[in-house]
């Protein structure tokens, strides 16, 4: 049930972001969850989107350069050791997590998170026999 990530290459320069965004909106693509890493010169947008296929076709239409890549997303209950709590389970079994960010939801008892993880199949293992709820997007 893994989750398909957009990762978008882009210039580090100003406008670069709202255009990206303004490229989504025009096609209709509605932006779910979105984390930015970015070096001086460039730039990677991570996103998580309701039609990565339309997403994909907008994008490159607009000359930008993007790429699927399948995450793990899951549900924490929303409250202290929430997160730590899953993380270890990950961990304590030697799953390791290149990187992480949340999801903004209405859903008011849990957080959502996406995490990249050296493999998802044993990752989605874990959290199922362990009782998290893995997110279906």
């Amino acid at each position: 049930m893994a989750v398909k990530q957009l990762s978008v290459f882009m210039e580090n320069k100003p406008g670069t972001l709202a255009n990206l965004a303004n490229v989504l909106a025009e096609a209709n693509v509605d932006l779910k969850a979105m984390t930015v890493a970015d070096t001086k010169d460039f730039g990677i947008a991570r996103m998580i989107v309701d039609d990565t296929e339309k997403a994909l076709i907008a994008l490159s239409s607009a000359g930008q350069t993007a790429k699927v890549r399948e995450v793990c997303g899951f549900k924490v209950p929303d409250q202290v050791g929430g997160l730590a709590k899953v993380l270890s389970l990950l961990g304590d079994n030697g799953i390791s997590i290149e990187y992480m960010y949340a999801i903004v939801t209405s859903d008011s008892d849990k957080a959502h998170m996406i995490v990249r993880v050296d493999d998802n199949e044993a990752a989605e293992k874990i959290l199922l026999d362990n009782g998290v709820e893995l997110l279906d997007i």
